[in-house]
């Protein structure tokens, strides 16, 4: 059993990259965590792990006394000297102890504390592996859906992760063995150790997305300037060029339309807006409600950054959007409050109110 056991530390390093020093301090820990088990919490053990000669050994260490009080932790000096005649009394006699010897609970005491320091030194590697792709994406292979909370795990490289429910694009129905995107939004390191936030809703994700498919975007040409997303259903991506040879819309959207339809495809069809961006609020705010034409934006003096956006009867419902959707995503891509009316219905309220301070004179 010897052999073996130093042989699966072996293959744990080639195959996990988990060192064998490492799992010889964590294999110490766990039997002396059995001993002292089976032991009532006395942990007057040595442990000796020799990798050159395969071998596994435990010490019960006892002191010499001239009298035994404690059989536990004691031993007389009577039959100490009948090892040998070196004993005197304060020294630490050592006897060995067969782990076979150990019972059941402590034994599968010993085996979780194994468990669990290889789990933590794979978590260990695992940030180590990640860290620096952090706000980044990564290919996944869907190995598991949970029909209970929707959770899905992930295979990424030799790693298993989950993107959790609340993260996963909304009506998206991940089957095992689907491949997928996700953005690594956070590394967190907790309590139970440390774990890798993925999602499928982070507006970083379609940013990434498109620095893949988009060369000018990767070499610096065009920039995305903004974005505002509702995942899986819209998206609004504000680009501008370094370039003046080079249109920063037509780039993202490809030859016959290739980049953004590949983006779009990897959302489960999310539509996407590319829009021009501008530092001019006022053009910014118009391009933004596209595809409805907008006729004059103005800043409302009693607001921070609050504008009014006129636009005519037919292009109303465009403008806002279903659901207000289409200006809900205007704001979050121009950081503005747009307050948008119709030219008809603005110019009634203003004759109306013509007409009332032509009545009071």
């Amino acid at each position: 059993m010897n052999k073996e056991f130093f042989e699966a530390l072996e293959m744990l390093e080639k195959e996990k990259g988990i060192s064998a020093e490492y799992m010889l301090e964590k294999v110490e820990a766990a039997l002396v965590s059995a001993y002292k088990r089976d032991n009532g919490g006395q942990d007057n053990v040595r442990v000796k792990l020799d990798p050159e000669k395969k071998e596994t050994r435990m010490y019960r260490q006892l002191t010499v006394v001239e009298e035994v009080e404690d059989p536990k932790t004691e031993i007389s000096l009577e039959d100490a000297l009948k090892k040998s005649k070196k004993y005197r009394p304060g020294d630490i006699y050592e006897e060995e102890v067969k782990s076979k010897n150990f019972g059941r609970i402590s034994a599968q005491t010993g085996k979780q504390v194994i468990i669990q320091a290889i789990r933590e030194a794979e978590r260990g590697m695992m940030i180590r592996e990640y860290d620096d792709k952090k706000e980044d994406i990564v290919s996944a292979i869907v190995t598991r859906v949970n029909p209970t909370t929707g959770n899905v795990s992930l295979e990424i490289g030799k790693n298993e992760m989950v993107l959790y429910k609340h993260e996963q694009i909304a009506d998206e129905n991940l089957q095992v063995g689907d491949r997928i995107k996700v953005f690594i939004t956070e590394i967190r390191k907790e309590m139970r150790g440390p774990s890798i936030i993925l999602s499928r809703v982070h507006p970083g994700l379609v940013s990434r997305l498109f620095e893949l498919e988009v060369p000018e975007i990767k070499d610096g040409t065009v920039v995305i300037n903004a974005i505002a997303r509702e995942a899986g259903s819209r998206t609004k991506i504000a680009v501008s060029s370094n370039n003046p040879e080079v249109d920063p819309i037509g780039a993202c959207i490809g030859p016959k339309g290739a980049r953004k339809n590949a983006i779009s495809a990897e959302l489960g069809s999310e539509k996407i807006d590319i829009i021009k961006y501008s530092e001019d609020v006022g053009t910014f705010i118009s391009a933004a409600l596209a595809p409805a034409a907008v006729l004059s934006v103005t800043k409302m003096p009693d607001g921070d950054n609050s504008y009014r956006v006129m636009v005519d009867n037919d292009q109303l419902s465009l403008a806002i959007g279903r659901k207000g959707q289409n200006a809900r995503l205007a704001a979050k891509l121009t950081g503005c409050k747009i307050d948008i009316v119709s030219a008809e219905t603005l110019k009634a309220a203003e004759s109306a109110e013509a007409e009332d301070t032509a009545a009071e004179e």
